[in-house]
């Protein structure tokens, strides 16, 4: 049977707080899948029980149809979001010694070490000690440290949290050569639109609850809501709010939500006749806005985050 990891059922409390609710979660493999939802959802107290860390209040984990064991946990790969590197130690010696631990010899480990800090843009930086790193590098080798016994499961928990553009590139490229070489991979954000272009299926979760399970364009296909996006300030009284109305305006332009029915042209126009346009484009939700449309509440990256393991 192929692997694929299912939770069926999640709950877990601690004390009077629901943190999971009957949460359903599936990763087959050849797919990225991403757990998603602002701080404090629930994602990492998940997480720590697909590893066998936490023991549910009610739900199972299952491994290829059955109950997963000690023993496909200790295959798969996590990347946890508090990072476990020994600061004192060269990237090379520690990824080769976490490689044994995962039952590798030593010249397996470190050609496999080697092979993952070149993908990662980090080979000269081998013979270096972690805290001589910055902390992007850092989390570089805490992903290859994740990788190093090639597992077929990977889990990273918070993966772009911190990164520079250049990090999340690297990142993002072994994530998917990961996927598309045939393995499952699961990932944990709650900067929603940073994560988009890289989600394929999404279980969206909001206070421990699922709000939003599948395809993530085909949730997009199937939103009412439709989006207008022009490179210019728009005012408010520019456009019949009949039609539409501004969401946002920055530096790039204008985006503007359509009222159901109305004619992008038509609001294009009453925009161009006060200002010149230059670029535009009719646009589906992003992931932050089908997050509000099926929570009902903003998806921030400031939420407060919930203490400890009630996360």
């Amino acid at each position: 049977m192929v692997n694929t990891l299912r939770a069926a059922a999640i709950s877990q409390r601690f004390g009077s707080r629901v943190v999971l609710d009957a949460v359903d979660l599936e990763v087959p493999p050849g797919r990225v899948i991403g757990l998603l939802g602002p701080n404090g959802a629930g994602k990492t107290t998940l997480m720590r029980i697909l590893f066998g860390v936490l023991t549910p209040d009610a739900g199972r984990v299952e491994w290829g149809g059955r109950a997963a064991t000690d023993g496909d946990r200790r295959s798969w790969g996590y990347m946890p979001q508090e990072r476990g590197l020994y600061r004192d130690m060269r990237v090379i010696d520690q990824l080769t010694w976490i490689a044994r631990l995962h039952g590798l010899d030593r010249a397996t480990g470190e050609r496999r070490a080697a092979v993952l800090l070149e993908q990662l843009g980090l080979a000269d930086r081998a013979k270096d000690k972690i805290l001589k790193l910055s902390g992007g590098m850092a989390q570089r080798v805490q992903l290859a440290a994740a990788m190093v016994h090639e597992p077929s499961l990977l889990v990273l928990d918070e993966p772009f949290s911190g990164l520079d553009p250049v990090a999340v590139g690297f990142l993002s490229d072994v994530i998917l050569a990961h996927v598309r070489a045939g393995r499952n991979l699961l990932f944990s954000s709650h900067q929603l639109d940073l994560v988009e272009d890289l989600c394929e299926t999404i279980t969206l979760i909001d206070r421990g609850r699922v709000v939003l399970h599948g395809d993530l364009r085909a949730l997009k296909a199937a939103s009412a809501d439709r989006y207008l996006r022009v490179d210019v300030a728009v005012d408010p009284s520019w456009v019949d709010g009949r039609l539409a109305e501004p969401v946002t305006t920055d530096a790039s332009g204008t985006r503007l939500r359509l009222a159901p029915g109305a004619d992008p042209g038509t609001v294009l126009d009453a925009v161009r006749a006060n200002g010149t346009v230059r670029d535009f484009a009719v646009e589906a939700p992003s992931l932050s806005e089908l997050f509000l449309a099926a929570a009902g509440h903003q998806a921030v990256d400031d939420e407060p985050e919930l203490q400890g393991s009630n996360r």
